[in-house]
């Protein structure tokens, strides 16, 4: 009778082990941190970076598709450089504190690229610094407006 409880035993302990235990070995792909969308992300301090992708249909002008998020007490200024005709181009936007800020939304605030050089479909290097961290080099994909969520999104001409 001893020996039937202890095989009892024996087999459900085995049985537990035997489907639990792929959550051992293999690694839970809830935990790896990744971009869902088209776009891409980074974390520059007290400033993150989300959802980064250019809106452009000739490879010349784009528009810049990112949430900005300061996740700090104070006003932060994002610096945005990229490569246009061959040399360095700038933008600088300000973040109230603690906001997350939309760019690049039809009624919202624009950030426009120009002479980009590059064509739909490719990746840009696009450099993101906020105050004294290291800046982020991230690769950006160009996208046209021919897909229905990006038909509204079409760059528009930058002030001078």
């Amino acid at each position: 009778m001893k020996a039937r409880i202890a095989a009892s035993v024996l087999l459900a302990a085995g049985l537990l082990v035997g489907t639990a235990g792929c959550n051992l070995v293999a690694p839970q792909a809830t935990t790896k941190h990744y971009d869902a969308s088209d776009g891409v992300s980074a974390n520059l301090g007290g400033v993150d970076v989300r959802n980064a992708v250019i809106i452009s249909d000739d490879g010349e002008l784009g528009n810049l598709v990112v949430t900005l998020v300061n996740t700090t007490d104070e006003s932060a200024r994002v610096t945005v450089q990229y490569e246009s005709d061959g040399e360095d181009a700038t933008e600088t936007v300000t973040l109230d504190a603690n906001s997350s800020t939309p760019f690049g939304l039809p009624d919202g605030e624009t950030i426009t690229l120009v002479d980009m050089g590059t064509q739909p479909g490719a990746l840009l290097p696009v450099y993101f610094q906020s105050g004294d961290t290291d800046g982020r080099e991230l690769l950006v994909p160009v996208l046209t407006t021919q897909l229905p969520e990006y038909s509204t999104l079409a760059p528009k001409a930058p002030r001078d």
